[in-house]
C-alpha cells in the first residue's frame, strides 16, 4: 500500500469519462504503446499515450470508453505530448482499462 492521503489530497485529482476517437501506433515510445485521442465533451479533446498493446488492438479501443486523469501538466514522451492519464489496473505487465459499467456523458466526473 501507498502513503496514506488525506481526502483533501484526493480531491485535487480529476477524474473524468472520455471516449477515444483516434488511435495511432507509437514506435517511438520506450515500450510498445498507443497515442490515444480522447473526447472528454466540455473539456475538450486530449491526448495520453497507454502501454496498452498486448491486449488491446487499436481498432477495438475506437468509441470506447475510459477513466482518465485530466488535471495533470502535459508531459513530454519521445515527440508526443501528452495531456492526460488514462486509469487502468495493472497485472504483471498487462494494463486492463477502467471504464464505466455503461455509457455516461463524456467528461462525467469520477468521485
Amino acid at each position: 500500500m501507498k502513503k496514506i492521503i488525506t481526502f483533501e489530497d484526493f480531491t485535487k485529482v480529476d477524474l473524468r469519462v472520455g471516449t477515444i476517437i483516434e488511435v495511432n501506433d507509437f514506435p517511438e515510445a520506450k515500450r510498445p504503446a498507443y497515442q490515444l485521442v480522447i473526447d472528454f465533451g466540455d473539456l475538450g479533446i486530449k491526448k495520453s499515450s497507454a502501454q496498452i498493446t498486448t491486449l488491446y488492438a487499436k481498432e477495438d479501443l475506437i468509441n470506447r470508453q475510459i477513466v482518465a486523469v485530466v488535471n495533470f501538466p502535459k508531459k513530454q514522451i519521445a515527440k508526443f505530448m501528452s495531456e492526460c492519464l488514462v486509469m487502468g489496473a495493472v497485472d504483471a505487465k498487462d494494463v486492463y482499462l477502467l471504464n464505466p459499467e455503461q455509457q455516461v456523458k463524456n467528461g462525467s466526473v469520477i468521485s
